[in-house]
């Protein structure tokens, strides 16, 4: 506290010694109000780490005269001594002045005759601390304020106002009203020591990132925290580009189930957001960073579902070369001994380290993943364990986290990334159009739209302001329906996916009736064809009957719609199977609609449609 605000405070403690018989000191609305906002902004342990001193003397010279709160060099917060503002107020502007000497915009300095920051200089200053309160909430501005702040740091903001003018909206948003609510003196105090605000405050904010998380996953504070545990706190507090992933993802450090899944070292399930170690392996904290970021990067990238019909365990082999060499030009952690790693491949997608390694199949299957040899790391399903599930889908946060922390990543400058990496989280940015989008779009072209006819040989209903007139009806003649058309040969033999199936006959059905297609011709097939005649789209998905009568053969439904007199020449097959079927030859303009990750036997001529399963909000194991 300053030393006018403690003669205040003795003052006013004399004051109530005399008068405190006579009668009880009025309440001051404007003083609890500004206790309660202090009180509040101390709440947050990273602001109450920095040691401030608080002012609110009348005889203050640095106390804002139309604002709230001023801070200083030394440390010391101003407030207004009269000013009655809401608590909630108070608690943002205290908050702000302490960011200002967390962000280091005053930095404590013995020398006299400091030069003070210009209006462009605090401008883009209160601008970062508005904008970082935006994320971490404590209390609220001004209504006043804007609702958001442009993007930049403190230089690249003030170096743009100076050249092109402050915006007005900018002009003022600090805690001072028309006033600097910052400002530079000289570092005066009893102790030789500087204080160093920038470095506290990281410090103090490094803890309660590591709390919270401590508090996320389940651990009591202050226990002795696991190399994996600090080096996935270490991304969160340091590392923008995988910050995001690592404070949603789940690290299980379960021996036992390590054991059982024969896990050497680590392993992750995209679809569960956990990653699994080994907790009997022992390695340093920059080899769990390294591992851990490893797996990170499989998750976020969906190295598992974009194996296609490649052999799985040489596709993970192949993202393993990538990712570990990602990470040493990174130098990300520090690679553990025996890892997959080779210079040449630098610079290649995993796609083309397939295509290389795929030519000696015997070398390839000695090599080890984190998992060990011969298994891959990357999992389909999640691994059940106590407290595991249920799951969500996870699509959207490996998409948002990996985005946004590239973004930070980029903005902050935290050093150069591999392109290869950077062309992955730019195509995460920009989802590859999904299967139904797709399938629309081969409708629109290949399945023409009927033109109706009307016909007073029809009428239709007439209507209710003039009922005395009768008006011409609206029908498909027979040669439209035969022009607009499509056939589709179903796969339904007992492999199929009934929950893919339903998607699929449910996306056909919608895209037929949204562009007025009367009936499709329907062939059933499994081990032998079942004509069904032309349906209306409505009505397909409930014929269909899953008969699991062994193998598919699909040629005889294919040939008997090719040969079929009454289905027209020009109109195209859709075939919907699971893959496992025999070499299809069509004669026609045609598509497939298969399962992700299905292949099928041949070299399709017409677009394959990858069904992707349909969206559950939860995944019970």
């Amino acid at each position: 506290m300053s030393s006018g605000a403690q003669r205040g405070a003795k003052g006013g403690a004399k004051g109530g010694a005399k008068g405190g018989a006579k009668k009880k000191a009025k309440p001051d609305p404007a003083a609890e109000a500004y206790t309660r906002g202090l009180a509040k902004a101390r709440h947050n342990p990273a602001f109450a780490a920095l040691e401030q001193e608080l002012c609110r003397s009348k005889d203050c010279a640095l106390c804002p005269r139309d604002g709230l709160v001023r801070i200083d060099s030394n440390g010391i917060l101003h407030a207004h001594p009269t000013r009655l503002a809401d608590p909630e107020e108070w608690a943002w502007a205290l908050a702000h002045g302490l960011l200002h000497l967390g962000f280091g915009h005053l930095p404590a300095d013995t020398a006299d005759g400091r030069e003070q920051p210009d209006r462009f200089d605090l401008a883009a200053r209160c601008v970062v601390v508005n904008r970082f309160l935006q994320t971490v909430p404590t209390g609220r501005p001004p209504e006043t304020f804007p609702a958001s702040y442009p993007g930049g740091d403190e230089e690249q903001l003030a170096a743009r106002w100076r050249r092109d003018g402050i915006p007005a909206v900018f002009e003022h948003c600090g805690t001072a009203g028309h006033e600097p609510d910052q400002y530079l003196r000289p570092y005066r105090h009893w102790s030789n020591t500087v204080p160093d605000w920038q470095t506290a405050f990281a410090a103090s904010l490094t803890r309660s990132v590591s709390a919270a998380m401590d508090s996320a996953g389940g651990r009591e504070p202050g226990a002795e925290r696991r190399p994996w545990d600090l080096a996935l706190n270490w991304f969160v507090s340091s590392y923008p580009l995988l910050g995001g992933l690592a404070a949603g993802l789940t690290v299980v450090a379960d021996a036992e189930l390590a054991r059982a899944r024969g896990i050497s070292i680590a392993a992750v399930s995209a679809r569960a957001g956990e990653i699994y170690i080994n907790p009997l392996r022992t390695f340093e904290t920059a080899q769990w960073r390294f591992i851990l970021a490893h797996e990170m990067l499989h998750a976020a990238l969906r190295h598992g579902e974009r194996c296609g019909a490649r052999d799985p365990y040489l596709h993970n082999v192949a993202a393993d070369y990538v990712v570990n060499g990602w990470l040493v030009e990174m130098g990300v952690g520090e690679m553990p001994e025996g890892l997959l790693y080779d210079p040449e491949l630098r610079g290649l997608s995993v796609e083309e380290v397939y295509d290389r390694i795929a030519t000696d199949l015997r070398r390839q299957r000695r090599l080890a993943t984190l998992r060990g040899k011969g298994v891959g790391d990357i999992l389909g399903e999640p691994l059940p364990h106590p407290g595991s599930g249920p799951y969500s889908d996870l699509d959207e946060f490996y998409r948002r986290g990996l985005v946004q922390g590239f973004d930070l990543h980029r903005a902050g400058e935290r050093g150069l990334l591999p392109a290869g990496l950077i062309e992955e989280i730019r195509a995460l940015a920009h989802p590859p159009v999904p299967w139904d989008a797709k399938l629309a779009r081969w409708f629109d072209e290949y399945v023409p739209r009927p033109e109706p006819v009307r016909s007073y040989a029809r009428p239709a209903r007439r209507q209710a302001s003039t009922p005395g007139i009768p008006r011409a009806g609206r029908y498909f003649p027979p040669e439209e329906t035969a022009r607009c058309t499509f056939g589709v040969v179903l796969d339904t033999s007992g492999s199929m996916d009934r929950a893919l199936l339903g998607a699929a006959l449910g996306a056909i059905a919608s895209y037929a009736e949204a562009r007025d297609v009367p009936a499709a011709r329907v062939v059933f097939c499994d081990a032998a064809p079942y004509d069904a005649g032309y349906l209306p789209p409505s009505e397909i998905a409930g014929r269909v009957k899953l008969r699991g009568r062994g193998g598919t053969v699909l040629q005889p439904a294919v040939d008997l719609l090719q040969r079929a007199e009454d289905f027209p020449p020009g109109a195209p097959l859709l075939v919907i199977t699971d893959g496992w079927c025999d070499t299809l030859r069509i004669r026609r303009e045609h598509a497939f609609l298969v399962p992700q990750g299905a292949s099928l036997p041949f070299t399709p001529r017409g677009p394959v449609f990858r069904l992707t399963p349909p969206t559950r909000a939860t995944q019970s194991r």
